[in-house]
């Protein structure tokens, strides 16, 4: 009798536990099968073009008057204004900056003979335009300015004096090509899961890369600033879960 009592738990206890290790089992089943994932990458890009050009001038004049250097300085800003006039550019656009006098006496450093002028004065001329096409025109032909007796320098906060074009309607393109971006990302998971006879599940993650906005032409030693013609570009990474 004990022995029929012992064999009937003894079977109890073995089906318990195979029905525990069949859970136990599916579970990892599960868990292998929401761990199977695929990473994809979108690519959006458009070909812009800049709507707004800033062209600083960097202007020095020098006398041992400082009273003629002054007016040296301010004769080449009026040669500058009528230069920009002589290419439709309105000079009124034209914001003086950046105006700083050297007195090379005061030089604590300087071995008391000077082989140039006492006074240096120095200004920058910033041109903001909204019409690229006319800056980057006149940029081309600045040598008449030197011509005329302006004389220029390079270097100071905008770089080495060309102008700099600037593409302002990013806002603008953002939800599209993020759309677009996305779109694509899809259609790459889409393909992968074809390849492995899977089929798509739902997103796990998802990143949209920064914005870029790159040179049209991306050679060495070409920087986005100095093209009018821009590539904005925008990468999104996501992640979707595949299924049997």
């Amino acid at each position: 009798m004990a022995n029929g009592r012992d064999r009937a738990a003894a079977g109890i206890i073995a089906a318990g536990l195979a029905i525990g290790g069949l859970f136990v089992g599916s579970g990892f089943a599960r868990m292998r099968t929401s761990d199977r994932y695929v990473t994809v990458k979108g690519i959006s890009e458009r070909q812009v073009k800049a709507d707004l050009a800033i062209w600083p001038l960097h202007l020095v004049a020098a006398d041992n008057d400082l009273s003629k250097a002054h007016a040296q300085l301010e004769t080449s800003v009026a040669r500058i204004k009528t230069f920009l006039a002589s290419y439709q550019i309105d000079s009124a656009q034209a914001e003086l900056q950046d105006f700083s006098v050297t007195d090379a006496a005061t030089n604590q450093y300087s071995s008391g003979e000077r082989s140039g002028s006492r006074y240096v004065i120095r200004q920058t001329v910033v041109v903001r335009s909204l019409k690229p096409d006319l800056v980057r025109n006149a940029s081309q032909h600045v040598g008449e300015l030197v011509s005329a007796g302006v004389v220029l320098s390079s270097g100071g906060e905008y770089g080495s004096g060309g102008p700099t074009f600037v593409f302002t309607g990013l806002n603008e393109l953002k939800p599209k090509m993020i759309g677009e971006a996305t779109a694509r990302a899809r259609e790459s998971a889409e393909q992968f899961a074809r390849d492995s006879h899977s089929d798509l599940s739902g997103i796990k993650t998802a990143s949209q890369g920064v914005f870029e906005i790159l040179p049209r032409d991306q050679a060495q030693g070409i920087s986005e600033e100095s093209q009018i013609m821009k590539t904005v570009r925008v990468v999104s990474t996501i992640e979707y879960a595949l299924k049997n």
